[in-house]
């Protein structure tokens, strides 16, 4: 069977910072790769299988990552896991906060960054998602879009379930769609695809 986890060999994934306040974000001008997505999307999972380590604490409890948590691959860029947004059951307070320092990470970041939005294949894309994907076009920052746990989907519902999200995140059809499965690895190769040619890109 082919192996579907990677096609970049990453050679250091170290952890560098977790950033709870504004001022506490990197702002070095390295090319950053930033993951979002709804609490419970899968993140961490397909964070962990894109690695091919364990990075990023994995949790049945949705809203885990309560910092913007900062990993320096190979030396040269920065793998960027942001809190998921809907936040579960944290307090206002804490939505409070975590939302500032996403906001400003995301509107004042000067650096070369690609944004994956991560939307649940099989839940289908909710508000909260749309209200994402049309801030980062408000931002224009470039984004790809990852339909996460297809794996979860029968064969005959995938495109289905594609082309509902496409239709509610207002993609058009060279927007970037990406099925992928951290369990299996389906879609994995072509997401770190996408991640190459944004840093080759200069």
């Amino acid at each position: 069977m082919p192996d579907l986890q990677r096609n970049v060999k990453i050679e250091t994934a170290e952890f560098a910072r977790a950033s709870a306040k504004p001022e506490d974000l990197i702002d070095d001008g390295t090319p950053q790769v930033a993951f979002v997505g709804r609490s419970n999307v899968g993140k961490s999972s397909l964070l962990n299988r894109l690695a091919g380590q364990t990075i990023a604490r994995t949790s049945s409890t949705p809203g885990r990552t309560r910092t913007v948590n900062w990993f320096r691959i190979d030396r040269r860029w920065w793998l960027v896991d942001l809190p998921g947004y809907g936040f579960a059951k944290a307090s206002k307070t804490d939505r409070k906060a975590w939302g500032e320092v996403v906001d400003a990470y995301l509107a004042n970041s000067s650096g070369r960054l690609l944004v994956v939005q991560l939307v649940d294949a099989k839940v289908g894309a909710t508000e909260l998602d749309v209200g994402a994907a049309e801030w980062l076009r408000s931002l224009d920052r470039p984004a790809v879009v990852v339909a996460t746990k297809v794996d979860r989907l029968k064969r005959g519902e995938r495109a289905r379930a594609l082309e509902r999200i496409r239709r509610a995140l207002g993609l058009d059809h060279e927007a970037d769609l990406l099925a992928v499965s951290a369990d299996t690895g389906e879609g994995v190769r072509e997401l770190w695809q996408r991640i190459e040619e944004f840093l080759a890109a200069g």
